[in-house]
């Protein structure tokens, strides 16, 4: 008898002494981690959550992995942990830090799409991104077969716009979510267009929305803009529009149009051919796909840089007006020439 009294005296004192012990530990789980600064630590794809608890601890940031371990494993959380890279900002404890990888709040990269930006543009860009995992090849042949629309001109189809992102992610699944951006606000737009535009289709008020986003320099003048190539389109006057002759042109381009260019036939060429280019020249942000599909009402046939170097235009009915806003605009050129 005294010797099982004495076997049970001992167990309830270890009994005791681990409930003190993991007592101890309990509350070093409210503590502060040991962060001087904001730092970021990544849990690789797969990782248990012993392993994360080592490592945490390893590294002089969690004083008591068992306990926190123990924590996970009382709430069921054990193999809830979610891979990524997490921000850990000094104040953070142990118990906030678990439900941090539960919840899986992981730092997030941003990518900006510029407008106004080509397909090309976006695509190199992607390709410079440290945290982007690429897939495509650098010249895609069918981008858009990607996303199940095979045979499409990418161009234009992706909504200029700053995307959050977590690491691991794709550079298809990054223009995947601006494509159905793109698609959201196109069809928002044409659905509350005015009535009575010269276009058919959403695919042709974006072909008009990506001219006015690289005539435009002042989003005061976007609507005034579409609104003057839309009634160009109305009266059945060719587009004239720079921009697409130099899409057109590519790489041939070197940073002035000649005679040449306005005068060599081609598809992009709204010069020598009417109507609408075959596809967008660039990527049209939201506000000139509004601007396109609710332009301003305007007798503006002609407009040519005011020469204010603030990107503004002189707008005119009349191409006798617009001769003179034109040598208005190289005597000004002329007189900064001058002043040099």
């Amino acid at each position: 008898m005294k010797r099982a009294a004495a076997a049970l005296g001992s167990i309830a004192l270890l009994v005791a002494g681990a409930w003190l012990v993991l007592r101890h530990e309990s509350a070093l789980l409210d503590r502060p981690l040991g962060l001087s600064a904001p730092t970021v630590y990544r849990v690789p794809p797969g990782a248990s959550l012993a392993r994360v608890a080592a490592d945490l601890h390893r590294r002089g940031w969690l004083v008591a992995p068992h306990a926190w371990v123990m924590l996970a494993r009382w709430r069921g959380e054990a193999g809830s942990l979610r891979a990524g890279e997490y921000e850990l900002r000094p104040g953070l404890d142990a118990r906030g830090l678990l439900g941090m990888l539960v919840r899986g709040e992981v730092l997030l990269h941003s990518f900006t799409i510029v407008d106004g930006w080509r397909v090309a543009d976006l695509l190199a860009a992607m390709r410079r991104d440290p945290d982007i995992v690429k897939t495509l090849a650098a010249e895609p042949a069918d981008l858009m077969a990607a996303f199940g629309e095979r045979g499409l001109s990418p161009e234009g189809q992706f909504l200029p716009e700053t995307y959050k992102f977590a690491l691991g992610t794709t550079d298809v699944e990054l223009l995947r979510e601006a494509h159905r951006a793109l698609a959201q606000v196109l069809d928002a737009a044409w659905k509350s267009r005015s009535p009575g535009l010269p276009i058919a289709t959403e695919e042709q008020l974006l072909i008009v929305a990506s001219i006015v986003e690289k005539e435009s320099a002042l989003p005061e003048e976007r609507r005034r803009i579409a609104g003057l190539y839309l009634h160009r389109l109305q009266i059945g006057m060719r587009l004239q529009a720079d921009p697409t002759v130099i899409y057109g042109l590519g790489e041939r381009y070197q940073g002035r149009l000649h005679t040449i260019d306005l005068r060599t036939d081609g598809p992009y060429n709204t010069y020598t051919r009417s109507g609408l280019p075959p596809t967008p020249i660039a990527l049209p942000g939201a506000a000139a796909i509004r601007a396109s599909a609710n332009p301003e009402q305007t007798d503006a046939l002609y407009f040519v840089a005011s020469g204010n170097g603030d990107g503004s235009h002189v707008f005119s009915a009349t191409l006798a007006a617009q001769n003179a806003a034109v040598r208005a605009y190289l005597r000004q050129l002329r007189r900064r020439e001058d002043a040099k």
